[in-house]
């Protein structure tokens, strides 16, 4: 696989040490964030479904170099440079104590990939990194996400899977909620997600980002809390069956047809919402 990535700053690292190339060749679930901690919060799913199983393996990639992050506290005080290390120090924390197979963060300024010449260059590295692995699920952010970032980082993903062999597409791309909550998404386009498992290591991986929620933005609280909440309200008419849920859109239309528009496409999703909440006002308000 080619190693030399567009940004000079990009590593790769492999929690146990094992070489590279093995590490890659074994994902089964691979996920694609923006920022450090996105991938404890948008791609736990994955994380869950690979902890200690022998036959699945979870890998990440973090596209910025975590430079332009908010501080405050201790943190107030740091240059871009010295945050950027500590939130990659974070993240290569997590990925340890989660026990991926492997993590590669791409060290991209956040405005460039907002930009068409960082577009094509993150397009670039992320079909390098696709074209040697083969993993069965794919977890990156949604299209519909309130974090333009995060919106970049999305469509490149989609951008990159359409350049590859439809035969190397994952069974499934979700796009997941960070910013922008998905329980509005009508539920035969929801993909569901059950995080119940391993509560404490959820809590800990997020404990890892204390750069981000010692200042003040607890993400921790705020991600958990929205699993637990999703748990709940997800089925009206039922017991709770979980303790956690993270609800994902369904990315492969857009990839398996190139003409495709994400307006068209959110367009389609809101005219199903459209027509679904439409429905239940019908049938308690008939027209006269």
């Amino acid at each position: 696989m080619n190693r030399r990535w567009s940004q000079p700053g990009a590593e790769t690292y492999t929690p146990d040490g094992q070489d590279l190339d093995v590490a890659l060749d074994k994902i089964t679930h691979l996920a694609v964030g923006a920022h450090q901690d996105d991938l404890e919060i948008m791609a736990i799913h994955g994380i869950l479904e690979c902890f200690n199983h022998a036959e699945r393996s979870f890998s990440g990639v973090v596209v910025t170099s975590g430079q332009g992050s908010a501080r405050s506290g201790k943190y107030a005080a740091f240059s871009d440079q010295l945050m950027a290390a500590t939130r990659k120090e974070e993240q290569r924390a997590a990925a340890r104590l989660g026990r991926y197979g492997s993590l590669l963060q791409l060290d991209f300024e956040s405005a460039h990939i907002k930009q068409a010449t960082g577009q094509k260059e993150l397009v670039s590295d992320l079909c390098s990194l696709l074209s040697g692995v083969k993993p069965d699920v794919l977890y990156t952010h949604s299209l519909f996400d309130a974090h333009a970032t995060h919106v970049a980082t999305s469509w490149a993903v989609v951008a990159a899977l359409r350049l590859l062999p439809a035969e190397r597409v994952p069974r499934q791309v979700v796009g997941c909620e960070v910013w922008q909550d998905l329980d509005w998404l009508p539920q035969a386009h929801k993909i569901i997600m059950d995080v119940s498992a391993e509560a404490e290591l959820q809590v800990q991986l997020l404990a890892q980002f204390q750069s981000q929620i010692s200042g003040g933005k607890r993400y921790d609280l705020a991600a958990l809390g929205r699993r637990r909440a999703h748990a709940t309200f997800s089925d009206s008419h039922h017991v709770d069956h979980s303790s956690g849920l993270v609800y994902g859109m369904d990315l492969l239309p857009l990839v398996r047809d190139p003409l495709l528009k994400p307006g068209e496409y959110l367009a389609f999703l809101i005219k199903q919402f459209e027509e679904q909440s439409l429905g239940r006002l019908s049938a308690l308000f008939p027209p006269e």
